[in-house]
């Protein structure tokens, strides 16, 4: 519909002389037309009507291309429609104004009829701007050109006979045939539809902008996602290789120790020991896959580690675990395993009296404080040297587990022996088999 070219430059005036022209009432002829086919219009608008509720009803069972196409449909008609509203107000509002009389059948027909012809013709529209995109090259910038000039000769083809057909076509006489309203639609509104065309190839750009934007956000997120469960699964595993270092290790050293029962011939000693490390093997594995555990768990499998130890070094060891009511916070599984056995190694190694190992829990500040001492001969030099495996892979699990909430401090204690203080963050789950030691 090319109408609509009036509302630029020189074409108003040009749809201004049609409009006033035009009857002020619709000829008899003209009424006579129109009543028939408003009469035939009537019974096919209601089938739309039903259509829709059936497609309401049958929504759940309708496929997501189906939803989109008739949300599409119903978006391409109500925005022509819009933009015709736009138009007819326009042209209305002038000339009310200036007080002069609107033909309101010409005028809201009209351009009505012009807007529905563009929605006929916007999904050809679309599909030129996929298949060239003007953000994609210059060329195809002119290449629409070309297309804009097509589609107003063709909207204009397709528009003239309807409003020869409602009698509402703007120009007295109407024209003898179609060619002669082409002719004379084209002569002041061939620019309207170049316009329109280049609005829609704009307004589709600037929505498959949008839409490759939210996509590469999409991906950018995903990748995101993906990375962040990259590095869980790599800390994870780290976590686990740094776990499993500890099994072997108390492991080896609980072997040799059996080993040098037996060369003693200590056989009760020894079978008990087994037995226990047996009981110390199942404790571990029910924990396998666990990398924190309540701490009552935590100083039961101490009580069972520390048992094989006493059977080793008879009455020479004491242990003293004090009871604490924070048998519920988590700690990392085996964390002072290896802190233990540091004790039993060089407080007993270096020292031929018995030696006190105590094992505290106590919080402070919103952390929780695991303390284990001695009273052995305590450090050689006042600085600790290079850890060994245990300590060093405690810290390693500490800076993986919690980061810089996490702390391992030693120290020598006042009189003599060594204390190793472990500071974690206080997290609690609910545990239904929790106790209090």
């Amino acid at each position: 519909m090319f109408s609509s070219g009036l509302s630029v430059g020189d074409c108003d005036d040009a749809r201004y002389m049609f409009l006033t022209n035009g009857p002020a009432e619709e000829p008899n002829g003209t009424k006579a037309l129109a009543n028939p086919v408003r009469h035939r219009i009537r019974p096919v608008g209601q089938k739309p009507a039903q259509s829709v509720r059936g497609l309401w009803q049958h929504e759940a069972v309708m496929s997501p291309l189906m939803r989109q196409r008739i949300r599409l449909i119903a978006g391409v008609w109500l925005g022509w429609t819009v933009a015709g509203l736009f138009y007819i107000i326009q042209e209305t509002v002038p000339r009310l104004y200036r007080g002069g009389a609107v033909p309101w059948k010409y005028v809201f027909v009209g351009w009505m009829t012009g807007m529905y012809v563009c929605a006929v013709l916007t999904p050809a529209l679309l599909w030129l701007g996929n298949r060239w995109p003007i953000e994609g090259r210059v060329t195809y910038a002119a290449l629409h050109l070309c297309f804009s000039v097509v589609f107003s000769i063709l909207a204009t083809v397709a528009e003239v006979p309807i409003l020869l057909l409602l009698g509402v076509f703007p120009a007295l006489p109407p024209p003898p045939s179609i060619a002669a309203g082409v002719k004379i639609m084209l002569s002041f509104g061939i620019q309207g539809g170049v316009i329109r065309y280049w609005a829609v190839i704009a307004l589709h750009a600037v929505y498959r902008s949008q839409k490759n934007a939210k996509a590469r956000e999409r991906e950018a997120f995903e990748l995101k996602v993906q990375a962040s469960e990259l590095a869980q699964q790599l800390a994870t595993a780290q976590l686990s290789s740094l776990k499993m270092q500890l099994q072997p290790h108390f492991l080896f050293n609980t072997l040799g120790a059996i080993m040098v029962l037996i060369q003693q011939q200590k056989t009760a000693q020894a079978e008990g020991m087994v037995e226990k490390l047996g009981d110390l093997l199942r404790l571990t594995l029910d924990d396998v896959e666990a990398q924190e555990v309540p701490l009552w768990r935590e100083f039961e499998f101490l009580r069972l580690y520390l048992s094989i130890e006493q059977v080793r070094f008879e009455d020479r060891l004491r242990v003293r675990i004090a009871p604490t009511p924070l048998s519920d916070v988590l700690v990392p599984h085996m964390v002072l395993q290896p802190i233990v056995e540091n004790a039993v190694r060089h407080g007993l190694g270096q020292s031929e009296e018995p030696v006190t190992i105590e094992v505290a829990a106590t919080s402070s500040n919103g952390s929780l404080n695991l303390t284990v001492s001695d009273d052995g001969p305590g450090l050689l030099s006042p600085r600790p040297g290079r850890s060994g495996i245990g300590l060093t892979n405690t810290r390693n699990r500490l800076a993986r587990l919690y980061g810089d909430s996490a702390h391992l401090v030693i120290e020598q204690t006042a009189g003599r022996g060594v204390r190793v203080t472990i500071t974690l963050p206080i997290r609690t789950v609910p545990h239904e088999g929790s106790r209090c030691d």
